[in-house]
């Protein structure tokens, strides 16, 4: 069995005051694929770096308490990759691939482009230039479990108030066609949707800080596993932990019948 965890910590020296390092332990995942770290190398000591046999790989952006991905495995990979090969994004620390033989877990933090208009463009560039890396990476015959805050809720049984945000970022036409693509055309599955395809407000892994959103579920599904067919065929079940709040998301843990 094969248990890799999806966490967006908005800042993990936040999320570790809150207790984010003893419930990771206890899930004795294999992999644990974080997103939006808000701290360079510097900021982090070996407790975060390290932490109870886990080796961390992490990916910090250039610019000071932004962005930035990391994976935390007990196992030690044949190769790490930090960056897909774009330097406007790479700056950004949007990407580190851990390899197994033939196997690939990604932590991906995708652009938001809620703050501005130029952030939105920034995302549609993003994408079009983050597609053409998946589109290789699955032809070269890897299995890929790409874990990560996709900043973009699919269909509208993805998010409470669809029909407020069809003109907002995150559920705008042009980025769910571009996820529609990544599983219709390039042969992505959406793992979580392929266990619980009719889950509604059971399937929310972000709320906005704002009012009682939290409080009233009014929450977004814009966190993901999206595979391979095979690996994700072999996923057996999925959860979001919802019993403590380590961050503004939640966790969302599926686990794989597959052995690296």
């Amino acid at each position: 069995m094969l248990r890799i965890i999806s966490a967006n910590l908005n800042g993990i020296r936040s999320a570790v005051k809150k207790g984010f390092l003893p419930w990771m332990t206890k899930q004795q995942a294999d992999f644990v694929c974080l997103q939006e770290l808000k701290a360079q190398r510097d900021d982090l000591d070996d407790a975060i770096l390290n932490p109870d046999g886990m080796h961390g790989f992490f990916h910090h952006a250039e610019k000071k308490g932004y962005s930035g991905c990391g994976i935390y495995t007990p196992h030690q990979p044949d190769e790490v990759l930090y960056g897909f090969g774009n330097e406007e994004f790479d700056a950004e620390g949007r990407y580190v691939e851990a390899r197994f033989k033939g196997l690939s877990i990604l932590s991906v933090y995708m652009p938001s482009g809620s703050s501005s208009p130029e952030r939105q463009e920034a995302k549609f560039r993003y994408l079009d230039a983050f597609l053409p890396h998946l589109i290789k990476l699955k032809k070269s015959g890897r299995e890929i479990v790409l874990c990560g805050d996709v900043n973009i809720a699919h269909n509208e049984i993805d998010l409470k108030n669809w029909k407020g945000n069809l003109k907002n970022s995150g559920f705008l036409p042009e980025e769910r066609a571009w996820l529609s693509k990544l599983f219709d055309q390039v042969g992505y599955v959406d793992v979580y949707r392929q266990i619980e395809p009719e889950a509604t407000e059971a399937c929310y892994t972000w709320w906005s800080n704002r009012g009682q959103a939290y409080a009233k579920n009014v929450g977004w599904r814009i966190d993901y596993h999206l595979a391979t067919p095979d690996i994700a065929a072999t996923a057996q079940s999925t959860s979001i932990y919802k019993d403590e709040r380590f961050s503004d998301h939640a966790p969302l843990i599926v686990d794989y019948d597959w052995s690296i």
